[in-house]
């Protein structure tokens, strides 16, 4: 399918990650491409001012003159919007972001769709780094922002796009998951859970998205996901391609023994269908990381990457920004950032840093934040998800009011089961109270990780001038 070029394409909410990556890859299409969004701020106004994309700060019916070709509507936008509104009555062309996607870039590329609950953005960033390396020239469109990479999205000239998939819905008018525009031809889950309480009632409907995915792979292409999940093997037994598993377990194609993990990094054996194939490292700590790296193995041996470029390409990995991202160390003091908020994540990434430093205190300092986080689902998930910790810090919750009162996420009652199991737990009124809190209290050796979806108020910089100021 070809679209003519070029187009005015203006973008509702383009600050967003994907819809600014969404941005980035029009322009460099050859479109004239705008955008308006209620806040502009770093890094995304960065990069659209660099791309030389003009952003409106704020939402006004005036942004639609001269009267674009096409708008995209994010999925944050809901109706009420001024123009979003204007859209509607004047009959302009409108798309939501993904259905963008599948139209001006997909239909001529072998589309790879990286999904899950948990894992979506490091494995995505970890397959475009290795094609990257291995001379491919991918596209992708991912979550986050690979560390040294000044943005999430490239308009490669391979023959491979890599997308994160998120099975969130697309836009207030079109409420299927996104991944479903995708067009994949090989398509990784790398596990399931409940998630986005906002949108989805129950663990059933989310597996059902991932079947309505699943059934979209065409018959030459490729299902790739965890072995250990009973959700992915019940899709698996029905899917109409070929199936790759991988994991620690013997039963896996692709699998992981002997992990070894340390400050620098994860070692581990890689055994194919039962044979020895290689040693791998991967400069990342965790059990989760050596999953999404067995998934990245997998994929990259179906579309053709050199098995040496795979191994060199695993090791040189930069990571990802907010993905236990080391923002500094000083006087001895490690501080992260993180993107964790399913409590799921939060464990593997607390339990990561454990593997990798056992004899050192970890702080958690998180802050519950996301739709689903600040609803009741998660109050037991949480009560052991913080066990790798030595001591917590809890944010306070981010707009409560979001969630029913009667289904609302109780901070005092997770403290209080802490308490009981004999972990130091404590919540603190903002951020501010939370860095001088630490700083009375850390020590040399100590890591400090902070957990939040949003920005969690700068508290990664404050924490940092706070430090070099001692």
């Amino acid at each position: 399918m070809t679209t003519p070029s070029p187009l005015h394409i203006h973008l509702i909410a383009i600050c967003g990650t994907g819809m600014g990556a969404l941005a980035v890859m029009l322009k460099a299409q050859g479109h004239h491409v705008t955008g308006s969004d209620k806040d502009v701020y770093p890094p995304m106004s960065t990069v659209l001012s660099e791309q030389n994309i003009p952003v409106y700060k704020g939402f006004s019916v005036a942004h639609l003159a001269p009267q674009p070709d096409l708008v995209v509507i994010g999925n944050a936008v809901s109706r009420g919007n001024p123009e979003a509104e204007a859209v509607l009555s004047r009959k302009i062309r409108y798309a939501s972001m993904p259905e963008t996607l599948k139209t001006f870039f997909l239909w001529n590329k072998t589309s790879i769709v990286v999904t899950g609950t948990h894992g979506k953005t490091t494995t995505t960033s970890m397959l475009a780094w290795v094609m990257e390396q291995a001379g491919f020239d991918p596209s992708y469109i991912i979550g986050g922002i690979p560390i040294g990479w000044a943005t999430g999205a490239k308009l490669g000239a391979g023959d491979v796009f890599i997308l994160e998939g998120d099975e969130y819905d697309s836009a207030f008018f079109d409420k299927r998951a996104k991944f479903l525009h995708y067009l994949p031809d090989i398509v990784i889950i790398n596990n399931i859970e409940f998630d986005h309480a906002d949108i989805y009632n129950n663990l059933d409907e989310i597996i059902l998205a991932f079947r309505r995915l699943v059934n979209i792979i065409p018959g030459n292409g490729l299902l790739i996901g965890a072995a250990d999940d009973e959700h992915i093997q019940a899709l698996m037994q029905g899917a109409p391609c070929t199936n790759q598993t991988f994991g620690e377990g013997i039963n896996a194609r692709w699998a992981a023994r002997q992990v070894n993990i340390t400050p620098e990094g994860t070692t581990f054996n890689l055994y194919e269908e039962g044979s020895y194939r290689d040693q791998l490292t991967i400069p990342m700590y965790g059990a989760h990381n050596v999953q999404n790296a067995l998934a990245v193995v997998a994929a990259a041996e179906q579309v053709g990457v050199p098995w040496e470029k795979t191994v060199t390409g695993l090791g040189s990995f930069p990571g990802v920004k907010r993905r236990l991202e080391l923002r500094g160390v000083i006087n001895g003091i490690h501080v992260y950032d993180d993107f964790a908020h399913h409590p799921t994540a939060v464990e593997a990434t607390l339990c990561g840093l454990r593997s990798a430093y056992p004899d050192k205190r970890i702080w958690a300092i998180f802050e519950p934040r996301t739709a689903t986080t600040i609803r009741r689902i998660f109050q037991a998930g949480y009560s052991t998800a913080f066990d790798a910790a030595d001591y917590i810090l809890f944010a306070p919750i981010y707009l409560p009011h979001k969630a029913p009162e009667g289904n609302r996420f109780s901070l005092e009652e997770l403290i209080d089961g802490l308490h009981t199991r004999g972990l130091h737990a404590l919540a603190l009124p903002d951020v501010d109270r939370i860095v001088n809190h630490l700083i009375s209290h850390v020590q040399p050796g100590d890591h400090l990780v902070f957990m939040s979806n949003g920005g969690f108020d700068s508290i990664h910089e404050k924490m940092l001038k706070k430090l070099e100021a001692l």
